[in-house]
């Protein structure tokens, strides 16, 4: 059974986000984080990917970086050098989020995010992630009791992700062998479990690079992929197929389907099927269309989220 989403192999689809390198050496002689602009040192320009291959992506990039980076403002060259983007690239970004009052300039040369940036992120879940519970709720009984949960990419970070909501009835998390750390510290990780996986097969090169340079959290279950190469193939199945199945990666004796969230082509979020290994040894086709299905459902409430004047 082992960790792979499925046995069949279909062809890539040519709008799927090019794979992530298996390289996981990303740190340097002291231990510290390379810049993507330094990880991508070397590489030709016609190969190199760390500018991004969207508009959309590069602004993720720009965002994450002022997260990532901490403290209370940067300039463009500390941005470009630390997301491997041209520092025009950079600057055009920035000159371009103050209008859309998601960056504001503090001093000559200066940045930071507004803090109506991350307000924006909270006002978009209220609005249209109130009929969530419904859904998860809809998934839940769609396969027989199964725990149902909703991760959402970290709000400030972008290698992270977080628990939100879940349906899991009348269960005592306690009682199946599940603690808070579990659901909130184990599975933060994007290296962890289906919904991790589903997450990171999505999210930029320079991205998955980093979550690749982290250990495995020392909870996870036997099924964990350890193994970088594996992993990284496992998240191009997970492009190719729009769904991973997990196979004891959390905890022992734990199996589980997840599917990916999308808003205007960018990942946000998964929604993340768990049954007892001894119940669904593996994922019936039903289990697997009923999550896709919930998970296409949440991904049509983003489409429809308010426009940045509204909230």
């Amino acid at each position: 059974m082992g960790n792979s989403t499925t046995a069949s192999q279909p062809a890539a689809s040519a709008a799927a986000p090019a794979s992530a390198s298996g390289t996981a050496a990303v740190s340097d002689g002291a231990g510290r984080p390379k810049s993507a602009r330094q990880t991508a040192k070397g590489a030709s320009s016609a190969s190199s990917r760390t500018s991004g291959s969207s508009h959309a992506e590069r602004v993720f990039l720009v965002q994450t970086a002022f997260a990532e980076l901490g403290g209370s403002a940067h300039g463009p060259g500390e941005i470009a050098e630390f997301t491997g983007l041209d520092d025009s690239v950079v600057y055009r970004i920035l000159q371009s989020g103050i209008y859309q009052r998601i960056f504001e300039r503090v001093d000559r040369g200066l940045y930071r995010l507004r803090t109506s940036a991350a307000q924006l992120a909270f006002t978009a879940l209220d609005h249209r992630l109130d009929g969530a519970q419904t859904v998860l709720g809809g998934l839940r009984a769609a396969t027989d009791g199964g725990l149902v949960f909703l991760y959402m990419v970290a709000p400030f970070s972008g290698a992270q992700r977080q628990c939100v909501d879940m349906a899991v009835g009348d269960s005592d998390l306690a009682e199946l062998g599940m603690t808070p750390r579990d659901v909130l510290s184990v599975t933060r990780s994007l290296r962890t479990g289906a919904s991790g996986r589903t997450i990171l097969a999505y999210l930029p090169e320079v991205l998955q690079q980093r979550v690749l340079a982290e250990p495995v959290p020392d909870q996870a279950g036997p099924g964990v992929y350890r193994d970088n190469d594996a992993l990284v193939a496992s998240l191009a199945e997970v492009r190719d197929l729009g769904y991973a199945l997990g196979y004891e990666e959390c905890m022992a004796g734990w199996n589980s389907c997840a599917a990916p969230i999308m808003w205007d082509g960018s990942i946000m979020g998964a929604v993340l099927l768990l049954k007892l290994k001894s119940v669904m040894p593996t994922a019936p086709d039903s289990v697997i269309e009923a999550t896709k299905e919930a998970a296409a459902e949440l991904s049509r409430y983003g489409a429809a989220r308010p426009a940045a004047d509204q909230a």
